[in-house]
């Protein structure tokens, strides 16, 4: 993810992720979140958005948004899963992965349009790493 373009699904090619958003974590989330994707991702800047107005200027195709099951802030839904439906309609959607440790919470979130993601209870595990470094 770092050093290479990724194409979409239809066929474009997506410029390389250089910001990862956490998106709707408290403090204590977002620290240990950022350390598993500093580590994971070292040349990424890792940004916080806990309201619908300072993630509007993270939602384009360049970023990662590592977006919490229950969001906490001020968004327009409290579901992560409902703000991933939201996202993936617009053009260009972002590239998003849930954070929760519920299976059938991430099954929604991919077939709303995320990529796999994983929960906090994986944080630093090497399929972690793995799913970010491939995002």
């Amino acid at each position: 993810m770092n050093q290479k373009t990724t194409g979409s699904a239809r066929g474009e090619q997506k410029a390389t992720v250089k910001t990862v958003v956490l998106v709707g974590h408290c403090g204590f989330d977002q620290s240990s979140i950022g350390r598993a994707v500093t580590s994971a991702l070292p040349s990424c800047a890792v940004k916080s958005a806990n309201d619908s107005a300072s993630l509007g200027e993270y939602t384009g195709p360049d970023n990662l948004l590592l977006i919490n099951r229950v969001l906490d802030g001020r968004f327009a839904t409290g579901s992560g899963v409902d703000l991933i439906v939201d996202l993936a309609g617009q053009d260009n959607p972002p590239r998003m992965m849930l954070i929760s440790n519920y299976p059938d919470a991430q099954a929604k979130a991919v077939q709303a349009g995320a990529l796999p993601g994983f929960g906090k209870g994986d944080l630093g595990a090497p399929e972690t790493n793995h799913k970010l470094q491939s995002a």
